[in-house]
């Protein structure tokens, strides 16, 4: 590389036309909290639904795995689009997309239009409502000696979502009935689009565009040659498919070894809540230590925790720490590797990398709930996906290590013809 380095801000609105840290907190926290919220409870219709449609586990756990994966790839446009003409389109229409597929997933007949509908469509609609949209408004608009806690706090807004929403998902289900209450959660996600107004940034309204140092094919180029990206990418492999494994699969798990169905509510609220402090911290703590440290720890002790969890007696007192434990190190990776993101390339392209990194993500999210239903309905058991997980958070956790944080230094170049 060169000895001409570029700041982590080039390419970046002007102070004038940023919008205020609380207004893009608000407003940001809120979308995170209801589209996460949502999504976090999904592992709650997974029997209600088999059993009234006469399906297999893994009939359901294909369509959520597939909902993964489309997560992912539209993340990748999702971020290009955000970062080149603003969040609010991008929010706006991930909102009405996320609405039309609850209705989908209420009303499909089949298998397929199941997949294509809680898969593709609420895929689609989260890569627009979630982090990779939202940290790119926080990473252009919240000074770098902020940004990591400002991202904590984004991501303790998704936890909260998951705290406050389980309990209500299941309350509807209980009271009204699975498919009814996917319909009132398909109305609640059309609250996100007034909030995404609170995300129209002014640089993206009625001005020039932005001046940008790099092409996305440069910065493609770039990002993917460079090591630690891959490395990054590695360990949010790991991240996706330890989460969603247990968020979709603990559910049946503990009901299948008896224990009351209210464990299993009770659990996923549990990780929700302790991960609003886990988040927060891994991003208060990303502003005094190495990133890639906070990472190893995180993947580590998630092995460790699965290990103990798997071997010691299963008992609700059992669940309960292990749900708290877990949700200490649920989603306080993505702080950490979004803000590793921001540091090593800077923000022109956030989203857009950020999309690519959680597209890793969610090939693991989709391989952990897949091979959950997958496993289960060859061997009647899930051990094996559990001994799985365990292995993948000693491999994150040393990768992690090997990550270089330190901006990376190019040299001026010109533009080329393109975006």
């Amino acid at each position: 590389m060169s000895s001409s380095s570029t700041s982590p801000t080039a390419g970046s609105p002007s102070e004038s036309l940023k919008l205020s840290m609380w207004q893009v907190l608000t407003c940001g926290a809120a979308i995170v909290t209801i589209s996460m919220g949502i999504r976090h409870g999904f592992g709650l219709w997974l029997q209600p639904i088999t059993q009234a449609q006469g399906w297999t586990r893994e009939t359901f756990a294909f369509a959520i795995a597939v909902q993964n994966l489309s997560w992912g790839v539209f993340g990748i446009f999702a971020g290009m689009i955000a970062d080149r003409f603003g969040a609010f389109r991008v929010v706006m229409g991930g909102a009405v997309l996320y609405a039309l597929g609850l209705v989908g997933m209420a009303l499909s007949p089949t298998g397929l239009a199941f997949t294509l509908t809680a898969g593709v469509l609420i895929g689609a609609a989260q890569a627009g409502t979630t982090y990779a949209v939202i940290y790119g408004v926080i990473g252009r608009n919240i000074s770098p000696d902020k940004r990591s806690w400002a991202m904590g706090v984004a991501a303790a807004a998704g936890s909260f979502g998951q705290f406050l929403m389980v309990p209500t998902e299941g309350f509807l289900i209980s009271s009204l009935g699975w498919k009814e209450a996917l319909l009132v959660l398909g109305a609640a996600c059309l609250l996100i689009v007034p909030l995404a107004i609170g995300l129209r940034e002014k640089a993206f309204v009625g001005a020039a565009p932005i001046k940008r140092e790099q092409t996305i094919v440069q910065a493609l180029k770039e990002a993917f040659k460079y090591p630690s990206f891959q490395l990054l990418m590695a360990g949010y492999f790991v991240c996706g498919f330890q989460v969603v494994f247990i968020g979709v699969h603990m559910p049946s798990y503990l009901k299948d070894k008896s224990l009351p169905p209210e464990v299993a509510s009770y659990a996923l609220a549990l990780i929700g809540l302790f991960n609003v402090f886990g988040t927060y911290a891994a991003g208060v703590l990303g502003q005094r230590m190495a990133k890639k440290n906070i990472l190893a720890v995180i993947y580590f002790a998630r092995a460790l925790v699965i290990a103990i969890f798997i071997t010691a007696p299963l008992t609700p007192l059992s669940v309960y720490l292990f749900s708290a434990t877990m949700g200490l190190l649920w989603l306080s990776t993505v702080p950490p590797t979004n803000a590793a993101v921001a540091q090593i390339f800077g923000i022109q392209h956030l989203s857009m990398l950020s999309g690519f990194i959680f597209f890793s993500h969610q090939i693991g999210s989709f391989m952990g709930v897949w091979l959950g239903g997958f496993l289960y309905d060859r061997n009647g058991s899930y051990d094996l996906v559990w001994y799985l997980s365990i292995a993948l958070g000693i491999f994150a956790a040393v990768v992690n290590l090997q990550v270089r944080e330190a901006p990376i230094r190019r040299a001026p170049r010109p533009l080329e013809q393109g975006v």
